[in-house]
């Protein structure tokens, strides 16, 4: 399984050279994945989509992917933006970036070329990776050996690649 962002621009498909089928895509706003406290009560498309990976498909990988130059991550880095309808749908939905706004995970990822807004599209990654810990059928999963979690970021300028290496904290060039 991949989640991606909805930007037409990171296609998962055409990055992993993937044909019809064989990636299991769930796209939203930013790649973000909602900590369970978040989905007890409505309808959320994003955790039915994990659940049906998990739990249905029984898919063995799920890798969050990000992208450079994230409309999603720029609109909650915008500070003087009006929004779009007054439900402020996306302000809400983006605002979910908050917890992976952290100084202290950018110094910790050991990026200094990189402005906020890049080290958020990457934090941002490593925060929806731990969010997926708060759900139980992800977390024995996981536990059992049955299921991986990998984080990805995709920059659309120029087409590399990075992978979340773990035990370094950081994205490391494919």
């Amino acid at each position: 399984m991949l989640v991606g962002c909805c930007d037409s621009r990171a296609a998962p498909e055409i990055i992993f050279d993937a044909g019809p089928g064989e990636i299991f895509v769930m796209r939203n706003v930013a790649n973000i994945i909602p900590h369970k406290s978040s989905q007890d009560h409505g309808i959320h498309g994003t955790t039915a989509a994990i659940e049906f990976a998990v739990n249905g498909l029984k898919v063995e990988h799920i890798v969050i992917m990000g992208h450079g130059r994230c409309g999603g991550v720029k609109a909650y880095l915008a500070e003087d933006s009006e929004p779009l309808s007054e439900s402020d749908y996306i302000g809400q939905w983006s605002g979910q970036l908050e917890a992976a706004d952290n100084p202290i995970r950018f110094k910790a990822m050991n990026r200094p070329e990189l402005d906020h807004c890049g080290m958020l599209e990457r934090t941002s990654i490593i925060h929806s990776l731990e969010n997926l810990y708060s759900y139980r059928f992800v977390k024995d999963a996981v536990a059992a050996g049955t299921l991986s979690l990998h984080g990805a970021w995709f920059d659309i300028s120029d087409g590399e690649l990075e992978y979340y290496e773990e035990e370094k904290g950081t994205f490391i060039k494919v």
